[in-house]
C-alpha cells in the first residue's frame, strides 16, 4: 500500500540519520510504494559492470541508492532550515506549509 510521502521530486532535503547524516541534497526520485526517496549525492553505491557494446570500458559506476523517506527532512525555501511540513487545503488544492516560518512551500 502506497503511503503519502512528505517530499516531492526537486525538493532540497536534509538527512537525519545514517552514514550521510547532516548532508543535504536534491530529490531525484520518489518511490511512494516503498516509502523511499533517491537523493542526489546521498547513499552512493558502487556497481561493477562488465564491458558491453554500449560501455566498452566496463568498470565501477557510482550511483545514489534509495533511502527511507522518514530519514529526510524538507529544507524550507524561505528560512533555509530543515522543517516539518503542515498541509493546508485551499482553492488551489493542498499546499505544504513550513512549520518554522509559516510560509507556503509550493
Amino acid at each position: 500500500m502506497a503511503v503519502k510521502v512528505h517530499v516531492k521530486k526537486g525538493d532540497r532535503v536534509y538527512v537525519l540519520s545514517g552514514k550521510d547524516k547532516g548532508k543535504s541534497g536534491t530529490i531525484l526520485r520518489v518511490l511512494p510504494k516503498e516509502n523511499r526517496v533517491v537523493v542526489e549525492g546521498i547513499n552512493i553505491v558502487k556497481k561493477h559492470t562488465r564491458p558491453t557494446r554500449t560501455n566498452t570500458q566496463g568498470g565501477i559506476i557510482e550511483s545514489p541508492a534509495p533511502i527511507n523517506a522518514s530519514k529526510v527532512m524538507l529544507i524550507c525555501r524561505h528560512c533555509n532550515k530543515p522543517t516539518r511540513v503542515r498541509r493546508e487545503r485551499g482553492e488551489k488544492g493542498v499546499r505544504r506549509i513550513c512549520k518554522r516560518c509559516e510560509e507556503a512551500i509550493d
